[in-house]
């Protein structure tokens, strides 16, 4: 996957102005259509027939709160995900009329909020759905906004939200509870198992090893897994916002590479500034191993539990040949 350029993140202001044009969008040409990004997945745990005959029509505004959902609704569910390219920036993301259109008919909206997706709050209010229920993850595990948005990271926020995400399935189709409940324990027990395992087996073998980062998605990550991260967080909200970080910061992140304080460095991919590039290249040279993530599935067609296992595989070598353990 080709990095993103540096442009691609915008700074808090432009995505406020990006969102502006979303009220209209019910009224927008068909034409529209073509550029959509949703996409419907199908991707569910296999599960008893229906009883109820009932299907959920599922929206999530990005892919990898979308992949939970279809894989606990199952055959129960319809999950349509707004944001589904790799290249694709959710935080300035502009909507389409198809986006409208499947908001509007959605009976359930899955938003990570925290200022992430403002373009889907306004999605959401000016497509009202008669008894349509909203998941706002950012109000579910309590971060305001201007808190660390990227909460699919923190492995207590997603174990928080499939909890949620079962419970308002059961009360949308309570004559399917127990197949929520089947799915729900299927998907924590079996299909998290290797994701659930890495988790653990880092937090008890390489806790407190210092690490550094490009940017703040690797911040609830870093904390689920009981590392210590010594960049600033002035600088890792900085490049994650899209905005020039501090030569103080600079100087800092680039002293901790230069002495090693840092066992690895993690870094997203795609978000590969002129200014973490030269990052990743100072670490190689002084033998920091290096680990990527991504802020949304990559590939486009992976699991949620794929992905993040694949990168937390990606961390754990990298602990391992960094620390000798």
């Amino acid at each position: 996957m080709s990095p993103v350029p540096a442009s691609r993140f915008s700074h808090p202001s432009t995505r406020i102005a990006l969102v502006t044009a979303a009220a209209a969008l019910t009224a927008a040409t068909a034409t529209a259509c073509s550029t959509s990004s949703s996409h419907t997945s199908d991707t569910a745990a296999t599960g008893s027939g229906s009883s109820s005959g009932k299907t959920i029509q599922v929206v999530a505004a990005e892919n990898f709160w979308g992949s939970i959902a279809s894989q606990l609704g199952g055959d129960h569910v319809k999950v349509t995900s707004i944001i589904t390219n790799p290249d694709t920036d959710p935080h300035a993301y502009e909507p389409t009329a198809a986006d409208a259109r499947t908001v509007a008919g959605a009976q359930y909206a899955i938003v990570n909020g925290i200022g992430y997706d403002t373009w889907a709050d306004k999605l959401l209010a000016s497509n009202p759905g008669s008894g349509r229920t909203e998941l706002k993850v950012g109000d579910l595990v309590g971060i305001k906004p201007g808190g660390n948005p990227h909460r699919w990271y923190s492995p207590d926020n997603v174990h928080q939200v499939i909890e949620k995400i079962t419970a308002d399935y059961k009360k949308t189709d309570p004559a399917d509870a127990s197949y929520f409940d089947q799915q729900k324990t299927t998907f924590e027990t079996k299909t998290l198992a290797d994701y659930n395992k890495l988790i653990a087996d880092i937090k008890a073998k390489y806790a407190d090893t210092p690490i550094g980062a490009s940017e703040s998605i690797v911040t609830p990550l870093s904390e689920g897994l009981g590392l210590k991260m010594l960049t600033p967080e002035t600088f890792l909200d900085a490049m994650s916002e899209g905005s020039d970080p501090t030569a103080k910061d600079k100087a800092t992140v680039d002293q901790q590479i230069k002495t090693k304080q840092i066992k690895i460095y993690v870094y997203n991919s795609q978000n590969s500034t002129p200014d973490v590039q030269a990052q990743v290249k100072a670490a190689k040279a002084q033998g920091i191993p290096v680990a990527t993530v991504t802020e949304t599935l990559a590939p486009a067609g992976a699991t949620f539990q794929q992905w993040q296992t694949t990168e937390l595989q990606g961390i754990e070598q990298a602990l391992a040949k960094a620390t000798g353990k």
